[in-house]
């Protein structure tokens, strides 16, 4: 595998912190590195909350699913794209205040599919949530070039150093 260049994933993470999806959940990307991504997400119950006080599984299941699927980036070619074939979360957990830490790690690169896993804990190391992504590869789809193309951004740094 090629070395990743530190100066794209930063770059990267800048314009994932600012993507409108993540941005809505306040989804900050802290870490991306060959088979892990992690994220922190404060809480704020207007913004996360269910009903009953806590936070929604649809929250602990979006963090997974990015923080699986942004793993998996630094392992792949810069012209492969992939998209999440299936994903299944495992809510274990209850909170309503503090900050959401996910980590992800890649399981398994293959030819046509991948697997990551990922985990949602509170900052005191609490296990919120567990999840698995199967991930389909999109050989000259849903690449870094239509993601920035759809953001109207600016290229960034090369991937590979």
């Amino acid at each position: 595998m090629k070395p990743i260049n530190p100066a794209h994933t930063q770059a990267l993470m800048g314009l994932l912190n600012k993507a409108p999806y993540f941005a809505l959940l306040g989804m900050n990307f802290k870490v991306m590195e060959p088979g892990y991504c992690r994220l922190e997400v404060p809480l704020d119950y207007a913004r996360h909350g269910n009903s009953f006080g806590g936070v929604h599984g649809g929250v602990y299941s979006s963090i997974i699913d990015t923080v699986a699927y942004w793993a998996l980036y630094c392992q792949m070619e810069e012209d492969q794209g992939y998209t999440s074939l299936d994903l299944n979360v495992t809510n274990l957990g209850m909170v309503g205040s503090g900050t959401l830490i996910a980590e992800g790690h890649v399981v398994r690169v293959g030819r046509s599919i991948c697997l990551s896993e990922a985990t949602v804990k509170n900052q005191e190391g609490k296990l919120l949530a567990h999840g698995t992504s199967k991930l389909m590869v999109l050989e000259g789809k849903q690449s870094i070039h239509t993601l920035l193309a759809a953001e109207g951004a600016d290229p960034l740094p090369p991937k590979f150093l």
